[in-house]
């Protein structure tokens, strides 16, 4: 996986009691959720809506058709989790995130995520809109793609 880019965003979770297990680290299954809740979080900063206002209001969908996640640390709610978001990739209907979570200056996991834009009322690929892929340029270019 590539070097976080220095446009990537943070957004941190506080990781509670409720988000472990009896190993007393936090759940797997909660890392996907965290990352998701940053990619969310990236999108609202940026686009100024999220995946609840890009589908009612705008029709425009992005279900998920890939999580990949490589595991490096435990997370515990010994520290805030640092979750370092970018856009990676633009494809002609696809668009790839990677999260690094970090805590206590250590990376925990990396996750590459891959959605699908759609339409979302008749659940239909398409482009993802110009505005967005306007705002995303220049973020994809300083993660070193270079073309879609």
């Amino acid at each position: 996986m590539s070097a976080r880019p220095a446009s990537a965003y943070r957004h941190d979770i506080r990781v509670t009691w409720g988000d472990c297990d009896p190993a007393r680290i936090a759940y797997t299954g909660r890392l996907p959720w965290f990352t998701l809740d940053a990619i969310n979080a990236w999108w609202e900063e940026h686009l100024g809506q999220g995946w609840y206002q890009l589908e009612l209001d705008r029709n425009v969908g992005t279900p998920f058709v890939r999580l990949e996640m490589d595991f490096k640390a435990p997370v515990t709610p010994r520290h805030t989790l640092a979750c370092h978001v970018w856009p990676s990739r633009l494809g002609t209907s696809s668009i790839t995130f990677r999260v690094d979570g970090e805590q206590d200056s250590q990376i925990c996991f990396s996750a590459q995520t891959v959605s699908v834009f759609i339409v979302a009322d008749a659940f239909e690929k398409r482009q993802p809109p110009q505005d967005i892929q306007d705002l995303l340029a220049p973020f994809l270019r300083d993660a070193g793609q270079t073309g879609t």
